[in-house]
């Protein structure tokens, strides 16, 4: 078959191979059968048939934010498009470059009365910054183009959809590479953040939270923490980014963070928020000044309340700020303020970790698992008490954390630690759910059965939605429907090909753990664990 006689499939994946997608994710459906066939005739990408949509778009986005390149996902129209949905939300809320591409009816029955048609342009338009419909084969590449140079630039969602007829059609022209981007640096001087650093000089208190974004700079953080006088707190996608030694490292701030560190962080007088668009509400100092450091202030989530913004990267930032504090006579007193609460929560964290008791306290199993798992594997996280608990005690080395951010779906921990060992088979890679988040995804097990993806899951199984309990129990609200209806979580997993482990007391946490770890197979480890209020819910 000559080049001017690809179908749009064959097109739109020769287009999608060039900008270096190796997979796509989704389900098979009648309207997207061009594709399909196309993707059956080639081997440069890799179609992975999950069992639901929303896994398909939950990998796509997990993807994107392990790598920073574009995550694709497909699904045929009406369910299939629909059922997209809350992992496009979670791509969409955490800025991952994410492509959906949808069938949709036949070209002359859109608008019209056929099973399965909606306006998915309408249906996309809370999640997808651009979404068109393929209305003729010559526009494949330019219309491929448009999203794709969206979706990276932008670290945004974008949605193609394309009836089912014009998959088929013969389709014009030549796949073409997105142009090469030299990024330059931001010029800053001493000159140019003369205003932040006099900002700083006035600190008798001062604290820096720093998040994922700052990743590219956490040596420069500690420089700048140890000259300054400062304590470092981080969100989650921080932890970390400063070694657990570093005097100045404070762990997490807000649901899951060093519980001592909030009412300090309360008396801060200038804040350094670095590399996260986040802020812990509940925790907000009052009277503070705050200095933030971003490349995208037009794209917050949170409205947080700075004083002077700076545009650019933490790595590029940070190095002035600290040479332009030489010579600064930081606050001994606040320093060892932050040191005393460092080591009171390093004796506590510690303490919580050695809880004894079956079923197991959620500490406890953190605890095993900070002591098993590889210093540099993957970890996913599902949404729910297993969140905020590893939050809480995971003592972070050079790990990888994914998780659902901004969205908070659960059901993001089976997929994403799927995509994890696809895009880094070499990598250990370990999923922390819960029993309630886990059910959501359970028919996917057999994904990662299907694809050989050696991993290892393990389950907080305290038979309900912990959760939302405790927070019921905050609001005085009386409950219904938080207590879960559990399989045998080891029997279901053997029976999709898994190898199952099941812990029977806190002492043999460890043991089960590193055997699970070690094997060559996907194995889940169940854990019944016990129902502990979190101490901070709110």
């Amino acid at each position: 078959m000559g080049k001017s006689e690809r179908t749009v499939g064959e097109l739109m994946l020769d287009q999608l191979s060039l900008f270096g997608v190796k997979r796509i994710y989704g389900i098979v459906g009648d309207a997207t059968f061009g594709l399909i066939d196309a993707l059956a005739k080639q081997d440069k990408i890799q179609y992975i048939a999950v069992k639901h949509e929303s896994t398909a778009a939950f990998m796509a986005s997990a993807e994107a934010k392990l790598t920073g390149g574009l995550g694709v996902c497909t699904a045929t129209m009406g369910p299939g498009a629909a059922n997209l949905l809350n992992g496009l939300g979670d791509a969409h809320a955490d800025r991952a470059p994410v492509l959906a591409i949808t069938g949709q009816a036949a070209s002359d029955q859109i608008g019209t009365e056929t099973p399965q048609y909606i306006d998915q342009q309408e249906l996309m338009k809370p999640f997808a910054a651009y979404s068109a419909n393929l209305a003729s084969p010559d526009a494949t590449v330019e219309v491929l183009q448009k999203a794709v140079r969206t979706s990276l630039g932008q670290r945004v969602v974008t949605h193609l959809s394309v009836p089912k007829d014009i998959f088929m059609m013969p389709a014009t022209g030549e796949p073409r590479p997105l142009p090469d981007v030299i990024e330059g640096a931001s010029i800053f001087t001493k000159e140019s953040l003369k205003q932040a650093t006099e900002m700083m000089k006035t600190a008798k208190q001062p604290m820096i939270l720093a998040g994922s974004g700052a990743a590219s700079a956490s040596g420069e953080l500690e420089k700048l923490a140890d000259l300054w006088g400062a304590g470092i707190l981080t969100s989650l996608g921080g932890k970390g980014l400063v070694d657990e030694s570093s005097p100045y490292n404070l762990q997490g701030i807000g649901e899951g963070g060093n519980p001592f560190a909030s009412d300090l962080f309360k008396e801060a007088d200038v804040v350094l928020l670095a590399g996260t668009k986040w802020w812990p509400e509940g925790y907000v100092p009052t009277g503070a000044r705050i200095i933030q450091i971003d490349p995208h202030f037009d794209k917050f989530v949170k409205d947080i309340p700075a004083e002077l913004g700076i545009i650019g990267k933490a790595e590029e930032v940070l190095p002035i700020l600290t040479e332009s504090l030489q010579g600064f006579s930081r606050s001994e007193g606040w320093v060892a303020q932050c040191q005393e609460i460092k080591e009171k929560w390093a004796l506590q964290n510690e303490k919580e970790g050695s809880t004894e008791g079956y079923p197991v306290h959620p500490s406890r199993i953190i605890r095993a698992l900070d002591r098993t798992v590889a210093p540099d594997a993957i970890l996913s996280l599902d949404t729910g008490d297993n969140t905020v608990w590893t939050n809480r005690n995971f003592r972070q080395k050079e790990q990888t954390v994914l998780f659902s951010g901004y969205w908070r779906t659960m059901g993001f921990g089976l997929p994403a630690a799927m995509t994890a060992k696809l895009v880094k088979p070499e990598k250990q890679v370990v999923a922390i759910v819960g029993d309630g988040g886990l059910q959501m995804v359970l028919a996917d097990l057999l994904t990662a059965t299907r694809y050989e993806l050696n991993m290892t899951v393990v389950v907080l199984n305290n038979e309900s939605l912990q959760m939302e309990r405790d927070k019921l129990k905050v609001a005085e609200k009386e409950e219904v429907g938080v207590d879960l209806t559990n399989p045998d979580f080891v029997k279901l997993a053997e029976a999709c090909g898994w190898k199952g482990f099941r812990a029977t007391s806190d002492a043999e946490l460890e043991s089960v753990l590193e055997e699970a770890l070690n094997t060559n197979a996907p194995t889940l480890v169940d854990i019944s664990t016990a129902q502990v209020f979190f101490p901070e819910t709110q």
